[in-house]
């Protein structure tokens, strides 16, 4: 595969194409960028006609994907998101403050008004990465998508083939975890998920990252769940991940 392979575009199935893109310029200041398409920070979502995803699929079902907003001040970013209709949440008890093993960010996850996943991301004061670093405003751009998957060692060797090197390989533990993936019908201190990020060849933002849930296990995917990743500077591409994930050219 092409070493300048990258994440063009996450792509967003909806009813109503126009009326999402409109709701992420409200809640995130995104920007349109062409017809049916949007920027955030330097990243880009693409909006599609289509039946969306359904609203019940939970974080551990396989074919899940979200996108991960950096921001620059989580009350800030709670305050815009509460101030436009329509969006509901996925945590259970607002942002989550995960321990230093979990990276020690502030995370929260909530679906847009389509039932698309999303999650607001800040790094602690003085250890944001490049490029977030260099960038201003308070949605500074998306920094990944994540997939869930059901096997981590499987997915790897299929994205590894295309490319795509390990930035990070972790587990997430405990009740910060299942409070923010909304799990409320599992143990807490049980709840583990092995979280591996993987950067294209041709860079990144955003890069992607494979979920795999140990506990509570991963589940069949829900009936209707289409998800994608759009990818410039590839060859020939295949069709899907071992996870049906969707994989599109640019």
């Amino acid at each position: 595969m092409s070493d300048t392979l990258r994440i063009a575009a996450i792509v967003r199935e909806a009813r109503d194409p126009a009326a999402l893109g409109a709701f992420y310029r409200a809640a995130f200041d995104a920007v349109a960028d062409g017809a049916g398409a949007a920027r955030l920070g330097c990243e880009r979502v693409e909006f599609v006609p289509g039946d969306g995803p359904p609203a019940s699929a939970p974080s551990n079902s396989v074919g899940f994907q979200h996108l991960a907003i950096i921001v620059s001040d989580m009350a800030a970013a709670m305050d815009r998101l509460r101030a436009v209709p329509g969006w509901s949440a996925i945590s259970l008890d607002g942002p989550e403050q995960l321990p230093e093993a979990s990276g020690g960010v502030a995370a929260f996850k909530f679906r847009d008004p389509e039932g698309h996943p999303l999650e607001f991301l800040r790094f602690p004061d003085g250890r944001a990465p490049d490029p977030w670093r260099d960038r201003a405003g308070l949605f500074l751009g998306i920094d990944h998508s994540a997939i869930s998957v059901r096997d981590t060692d499987e997915s790897l060797r299929f994205y590894e083939r295309l490319g795509f090197t390990v930035l990070s390989r972790q587990t997430n533990r405990g009740a910060e975890q299942a409070r923010m993936d909304g799990l409320s019908d599992v143990d807490p201190a049980r709840v583990a998920v092995e979280v591996t990020g993987l950067q294209p060849p041709g860079g990144a933002p955003p890069h992607l990252e494979l979920l795999c849930y140990r506990t509570p296990a991963s589940i069949a995917a829900v009936p209707g769940l289409r998800t994608a990743l759009r990818l410039s500077g590839a060859g020939a591409l295949p069709a899907h991940d071992p996870d049906g994930h969707a994989l599109l050219a640019h």
